[in-house]
């Protein structure tokens, strides 16, 4: 045994001037093994220290432990005399270094005991750890004044090993007291326990440290010295390993640490986990997933074996390979198609191999005049695939030569030629007394990859005699006050002689008083007729076989009288013109500002608020669960704990981000609570260095959402406030917002499924109106939905403020709101009641109805509001119900007090739910816009130029040579087409005959918008 301080022989009087102990018991002999006794109470003291020596966890690491060195610590003690160090060894003969003083008897003591420089390998944050004891001094004898029981802990930061240190360069860590002091009585009773105390310093910025301990009168036995730094210890989740790393200087700091990808693993988002300031993991986002030809077993990718396959990481594991495919090779991706079977570059990997189809059987063919229409049934062998569609090939055959030639580009096929899906088609515009060869080809998605012979079906026909096609290019002549001279060309296809054309004309608006003229020549004068008028003229074609159609409308117009007159009787008309019409002007302008004045005058007070009370400093409404605003709190923080449920951190697993919001990512997990299964949630976080505001703001829609229990209402699972970093958790809604749903599943759902969808975005809104909460941004942008379809309100908390900008858009902190979804009062002096949130609900309902469309198209926000001041709304979309579209029409009355109440709209839908065949009367697609053309000129006007330019505008230029040939040539003609003029053209596919009309009804909304008086 070593000491500092000088040794005497035998036994030691105990620290406090005690009387000397009796020997100490067979028991304890292991603290007597070294040459020299110590005082028994240190004796007793180390027996202790060894039994309570435990192993440092996983997430600590040592910088220093006394109990571990084995050589001399090199530890300084000022005075000398001061602190003494009292070596021992164990029963395995390990060295034990305990350090004692007990100058309580003297006073104005000042002993210090320095370490030696101590690395910090790194770490800014390190921990202490004393293990010691401490006597009582009440039991010394005379009840000492001088004597302390504390002793104090300082450090400095060094970067080099050097001990030129003063005493006042050191830093305070703190003053160490004892929970446990021991007297004379323990000593005998060998009870004495040790004291444990852990103390922090950080930040530290320099490589090392040393520690000094300061007695100032106290008697104290320093057992261990253990001084660490705490990590996180690598680790590997989801096939990612995550290495050391040591923990921040904050206690409440996050590291976000990145994992590298092993074992055959790679991924899409890097992985990510967090290092807390205790050394825990938390908060993982993104995994490593097996690259393809690799699957993942008991945490490791495997390869997969010959006959398996996996095509993608993404894939769960390994896969069989499809019919008709084969691999003799591990750590494939891919299996390789059999003989005479193909796989297409779009087809995925788990598809079967498949081959072209058989040929179609039992065609049949009936001819009317110069059409052929044809009907077959589907290839009894499919190839394995259900692309099927069909090639129609149409050969003109010589029967004295027995050649037969391609038909050419002027035979029309209905619906079309090829990728036909449907088993009949059409032939129009065929040659009479000709014989023709159809040959129906089936084909499939592998037709082209096979270099086999084609597989198909042949008909042969004769057409019959027919009737003279259209005359479609009409010019006029020379006209005059009472006579207009017309020409024209002989149709495109007479299937005959002509024998002669029938000119059929009326005065417009007069259709039931017409005259005809016969003609056997391609130009005639109409004469007779009135100056200044406008005639119609259509005419047809006759041959053996009887008169064809009559062409489209032409119409012409007649001069004036005084056209003929000179320049100078004109000016005196011109002048009495302009003064009528400045007259007329100045009429109109003051009846619209009168009427405007009228129409914005005092509102009447809401019914609503007349119901309203007060109770604590709230809006209360009776008899019904009243919404409270969070912002009458004085302390925010109260709000959110009142209405939303605190959840720890380490319930939340954050799987993959879904999207930005304006506050931080928005990520999908799942929550696992105690006692409660599994959920996924949907997790908005806050991001890092918000300031105070943007955390009040951030949970004040918490504090909204926490208010809400509605099955279609979006549900609040709880808030993270207490951890960082500050997480709103809320339910998980597969599909995302309604509006960017349909827009991917256009005209995929029933009305039955569309009205449901439009039920529970009402019953949603009834709730909040009860409740006394407006929503006041009501849209399919702010309706979520699962993958049940069922719709949920969400958006909860944004403040708006309305701006005097061209646009009159509300700014929220979520961006700018268009005005097309709110209602003129709102806008006009922003009056939002639950009657505002109808009239966006009726805006929401048409967007239901049109799979997303935008409300009022391409117009501008000043557009829309001066076209719903002057009494115009949204058209009906195309194949909308009656009564949904009257439903819209309500919704959207100018006087709020005529507008439906939530609680009608629910019940009203419920009706229709129960009586589907309710719905089947749809609003009539030509009558949407009526009498537009003829009351306000042409509708291409400074649009399109042509029919052609228009389809070619829209991604419909197939359509051009059907739309002219059949009479369609200018636009004004095109704006009389209705859905059932689209099908007859043979526009049969459901989202061609949308674009068209939506399209022409946008150029209706555009005219609507110039007839508006400004």
């Amino acid at each position: 045994m070593r000491s500092s301080g000088p040794r005497g022989a035998g036994r030691r009087r105990p620290p406090g001037g005690g009387d000397d102990l009796p020997s100490t018991p067979a028991s304890l002999a292991g603290c007597y093994s070294a040459p020299r006794r110590a005082p028994l109470w240190t004796c007793l003291l180390l027996c202790a220290a060894l039994r309570t020596l435990l192993a440092s966890p996983s997430n600590e690491v040592n910088l220093l432990d006394s109990r571990t060195v084995m050589g001399d610590l090199g530890w300084i003690a000022f005075p000398k005399n001061g602190w003494e160090e009292i070596g021992e060894v164990d029963e395995n003969y390990a060295p034990i270094h305990t350090y004692q003083v007990c100058k309580v008897m003297e006073q104005n003591q000042n002993n210090w005991l320095l370490t030696s420089w101590i690395s910090n390998e790194g770490a800014s944050r390190i921990f202490i750890e004393l293990k010691f004891t401490l006597r009582d001094c009440n039991s010394l004898p005379g009840g000492l004044g001088t004597c302390k029981e504390t002793f104090n802990m300082y450090y400095f930061e060094s970067d080099e090993n050097g001990r030129n240190i003063k005493e006042n360069q050191y830093i305070k860590i703190d003053t160490i007291a004892a929970d446990e002091s021991f007297t004379e009585l323990d000593l005998g009773d060998r009870v004495m326990k040790l004291n444990t105390e852990v103390r922090d310093v950080g930040p530290l910025s320099k490589k090392g440290f040393y520690l000094a301990f300061q007695d100032v009168g106290a008697c104290i036995a320093l057992v261990s010295v253990r001084v660490y730094y705490k990590k996180c210890p690598s680790v590997v989740r989801h096939l990612a390993v995550f290495p050391d790393t040591i923990t921040g200087a904050d206690s409440s700091q996050l590291l976000e640490v990145s994992g590298s990808c092993v074992n055959h693993s790679v991924t899409d988002e890097p992985p990510k986990m967090h290092c807390s300031a205790e050394g825990e993991w938390l908060v993982p986002i993104g995994k490593c997933m097996c690259k393809a030809g690799y699957e993942e077993k008991n945490g490791t990718c495997q390869v997969c074996r010959p006959g398996f396959f996996k095509a993608s990481p993404h894939s769960q594991s390994c896969s069989k390979c499809p019919p008709h495919s084969y691999t003799h090779e591990e750590a494939s991706t891919s299996c390789v198609c059999e003989k005479d079977y193909f796989r297409r570059e779009s087809d995925p990997p788990t598809m079967a191999c498949t081959r072209p189809p058989s040929a179609p059987r039992n065609a049949i063919s009936n001819v009317n005049e110069t059409s052929v229409f044809l009907e077959w049934i589907p290839p009894a062998d499919t190839g394995g695939r259900k692309d099927v569609s069909y090639y129609i090939a149409c050969k003109k055959c010589n029967s004295h030569a027995g050649v037969c030639d391609e038909c050419g580009g002027h035979v029309r096929y209905l619906p079309q030629q090829i990728g036909l899906k449907n088993t009949s088609v059409m032939m129009v515009d065929l040659l009479a007394h000709t014989n023709y060869t159809f040959e129906i080809e089936a084909v499939n998605g592998v037709s082209d990859l096979s270099p086999g012979a084609r597989q198909y079906v042949s008909v042969n026909v004769t057409t019959n005699q027919a009737a003279p096609s259209p005359v479609t290019n009409v010019k006029k002549g020379k006209i005059a006050k009472n006579s207009i001279s017309l020409s024209w060309q002989e149709p495109d296809r007479p299937n005959g002689i002509i024998l002669e054309y029938e000119i059929k004309y009326f005065e417009k608006d007069q259709e039931t008083s017409y005259t005809i003229i016969k003609s056997k020549e391609t130009t005639i004068t109409a004469e007779g007729l009135k100056p200044a008028s406008v005639y119609v003229f259509q005419i047809r074609a006759r041959t053996a076989a009887g008169y064809g159609v009559f062409s489209r409308r032409f119409e012409f117009e007649t001069i004036p009288v005084f056209a003929a007159s000179s320049d100078q009787s004109q000016i005196p008309i011109i002048a009495v013109s302009v003064t009528v019409g400045v007259i007329l002007l100045a009429v109109v302008i003051g009846f619209l500002l009168s009427g405007r004045r009228c129409g914005y005058s005092k509102a009447k007070q809401d019914p609503e608020e007349e119901k309203m009370h007060f109770h604590n400093g709230h809006i209360k409404l009776p008899g019904v669960r009243t919404y409270i605003d969070p912002h009458t709190y004085e302390d925010p923080n109260q709000a959110v704990h009142e209405f939303a449920k605190e959840i720890e951190a380490s319930c939340i697993t954050i799987e993959r981000v879904i999207g930005a919001g304006e506050f931080g990512e928005v990520c999908s997990g799942r929550l696992k609570l105690p006692g409660k299964r599994e959920l996924p949630v949907a997790i908005k976080t806050l991001k890092v260095g918000y300031t105070e505001k943007q955390r009040r703001d951030f949970l004040g829609e918490a504090s909204i959402m926490g208010q809400f229990d509605h099955p279609n209402i979006i549900h609040l699972e709880g808030v993270v406030t207490k951890s960082k970093p500050v997480m709103i958790v809320t339910e998980y809604m597969e599909n995302g917002s309604l509006d960017t749903f349909l827009k991917k599943n256009d005209g995929q759902f029933t009305v039955i499924q569309l009205v449901g969808m439009l039920r529970g975005i009402a019953a949603g809104m009834k709730y909040l109106s009860d409740m006394g909460y407006v929503h006041r941004d009501l849209a399919a942008r702010n309706i979520l939905i699962n993958s049940n379809l069922v719709c949920k309100v969400s958006d909860f908390g944004l403040s708006r403020v309305l701006e005097d900008d061209p646009e009159a858009a509300y700014t929220t902190r979520g961006g700018k709101i268009p005005i097309r979804w709110t209602a003129p009062e709102a806008i006009a002096f922003r009056k939002f009641t639950s009657a505002s949130d109808v009239w966006s609900y009726g805006i929401v309902m048409w967007e239901v109805v049109s799979y997303g469309e935008r409300p009022y198209w391409e117009m501008t926000n000043q557009d829309v509001i001066k076209a719903v001041e002057e009494g115009y709304r949204l058209p009906s979309p195309m194949d909308c119900p009656a009564a949904l579209y009257q439903l819209m029409l309500d919704c959207w009355q100018k006087d709020r007090n005529s507008r439906p109440k939530f609680d009608e709209i629910v019940n009203m839908l419920d009706k229709l739910i129960r009586n589907p065949s309710s719905l089947k009367t749809l609003v009539n697609a030509s009558s949407r816009v009526p009498n537009l053309l003829a009351e306000h000129g042409s509708l291409g006007s400074g649009a399109y130029r042509s029919v052609g330019e228009w389809l070619e505008a829209i991604k419909m230029g197939r359509y051009t040579e059907i739309f002219m040939e059949n009479g369609y040539s200018s636009m004004d003609a095109v704006a009389q087409v209705t859905l059932e003029d689209l099908r007859r053209l043979g526009v049969t596919l459901v989202g061609h005959q949308k674009k068209i009309m939506n399209s022409l009804q946008e150029m209706k909304v555009q005219l609507v918008n110039r007839m508006v008086p400004l």
